[in-house]
């Protein structure tokens, strides 16, 4: 008769308790489309993938002592994963800005992740968050990150300290950071186009630009948009290094 011992059963469910945390924010690219059972199993997979790493726990000495651990191992999850979705973020943010600016929020489709109508650009930009997530592995520095955790902080003994909230704040500001540094090069050049089409219009009142407008600052803005194309993935991986330096000072703490 197999029998396993219950501190293995404690160390696996505290191990399962903090990745489940983490899958809350990781940035899949099918983040809502798919059922909700493929996070459980993908949750199960990362946990026996640790199995070398999982603590040998003592039976808690009550309820609310095993409570507070499994609100510990959550908070552990839950900022390791909020602190990875702040990369996927940084692409978003700056569509949405180009979006404003090129009038492409008025064009929607249907996105995948929420089956609900968005941004034509926002649903690129979360799909190619999603792929460059998986192309340049960070999968596995999340995995990693998590085993680091483990050494560092049994089950139960995590706890958010103001530092380490300072610094996951100070992370996610960088979410705006990388965003604008993906629109302005088109947010400039749609300025320089309003600023041509209003001395023209000025210049030649007979001219009907405002029919003109619109089109031309949306091909102006694809053709820029495909032009800087190119410096993402520079700028996903360097927004991603940030993110994991701090998320290993987070661990470290």
């Amino acid at each position: 008769m197999l029998t396993i011992p219950a501190s293995v059963l404690l160390g696996f469910l505290m191990v399962l308790v903090r990745m489940a945390g983490a899958f809350v924010f990781v940035p899949l690219p099918i983040n809502g489309a798919g059922p909700s059972q493929l996070r459980v199993v993908l949750a199960l997979a990362c946990t026996f993938a640790l199995y070398p790493r999982w603590p040998a726990v003592n039976p808690p000495t009550g309820l609310a002592q095993m409570f507070v651990w499994l609100i510990s191992e959550a908070a552990l999850g839950v900022s390791i994963g909020l602190a990875v979705s702040f990369i996927s973020e940084s692409l978003t943010v700056g569509a949405q800005m180009l979006s404003l600016q090129a009038g492409y929020g008025f064009a929607s489709v249907v996105d995948p992740t929420t089956q609900a109508d968005s941004g034509v650009l926002l649903v690129v930009a979360q799909l190619t968050a999603g792929l460059l997530f998986f192309a340049t592995g960070l999968d596995h520095q999340v995995v990693q990150a998590f085993a680091w955790s483990l050494d560092k902080y049994p089950p139960g003994a995590f706890a958010i300290s103001r530092g380490a909230a300072e610094l996951l704040l100070r992370t996610g500001a960088g979410v705006f950071v990388v965003g604008l540094r993906i629109a302005l090069p088109i947010i400039g050049l749609m300025l320089m186009t309003d600023i041509a089409l209003a001395l023209l219009g000025r210049i030649n009142s007979q001219l009907q630009l405002v029919s003109l407008a619109f089109p031309t600052k949306m091909l102006l803005a694809l053709a820029m948009l495909s032009t800087i194309l190119v410096v993402f993935p520079a700028l996903y991986n360097g927004f991603a290094a940030q993110v994991f330096s701090a998320v290993r000072s987070i661990v470290a703490r």
